[in-house]
């Protein structure tokens, strides 16, 4: 993992058979401390917030008792600048796309477990776009955008009554059509586990023609 810029000034070397089972898988690296609070398995998707800090490994992979606070730790926040950073009209989705773009994912998943709560969303890569227009009928050399859509890769933390805390990983999928007139707009959502953006990608150019006009 990278190291973080700030020392602390903990001393001694941890006598934990974990921590120093990871240290010698990581010669001349470092070993991240996880903060429970926020996540539940280590060994899944960890967000940078949920890391207190990491303990340093000398080339023998041994602990140096040198420790680096991760200046980020605390509360995972929502980190959707891999959306709307990339030059790409995002119009359709309104003017907060990255509020959009969460409030569907957390639809998506009240419509499988009516009191999921969506506790933060990290987009991973930046999504696949797909855009689908004709010429305006008075100047053709006006382009109107009939159909949009994306295919957003995610990382994130939701709450139900039944499980808890879960950590999903996968691909959130949305399409729209009708987007210039006459027509009445019609969108549709999906939300694909596990699933790579690549795949997803192959989809969407499916499913951008699936919702009738």
């Amino acid at each position: 993992m990278g190291r973080f810029g700030w020392r602390s000034g903990r001393k001694g070397i941890p006598n934990e058979p974990a921590l120093l089972a990871a240290a010698a898988e990581n010669p001349g690296g470092s070993v991240a401390e996880i903060d429970p609070t926020h996540i539940d398995d280590p060994d899944g998707y960890v967000p940078p917030e949920a890391i207190r800090g990491a303990w340093l490994v000398d080339s023998n992979g041994k602990l140096t008792g040198e420790y680096q606070k991760n200046p980020r730790h605390g509360a995972p926040q929502d980190d959707f600048s891999k959306l709307t950073d990339p030059d790409h009209w995002l119009g359709w989705l309104g003017d907060d796309p990255a509020t959009a773009v969460r409030n569907g994912i957390e639809e998506s998943l009240r419509a499988q477990v009516a009191d999921a709560v969506v506790e933060w969303v990290k987009i991973l890569e930046t999504p696949r776009f797909l855009t689908a227009g004709r010429p305006r009928s008075d100047d053709e050399q006006v382009m109107l955008v009939t159909r949009a859509a994306l295919a957003a890769p995610f990382a994130l933390s939701v709450r139900t009554t039944q499980h808890g805390r879960s950590v999903l990983l996968g691909v959130f999928s949305w399409a729209a059509v009708n987007l210039a007139p006459p027509g009445a707009r019609k969108d549709r959502h999906w939300f694909d586990l596990g699933v790579g953006l690549d795949r997803a990608g192959e989809r969407l150019q499916e499913r951008i023609y699936e919702i009738r006009d």
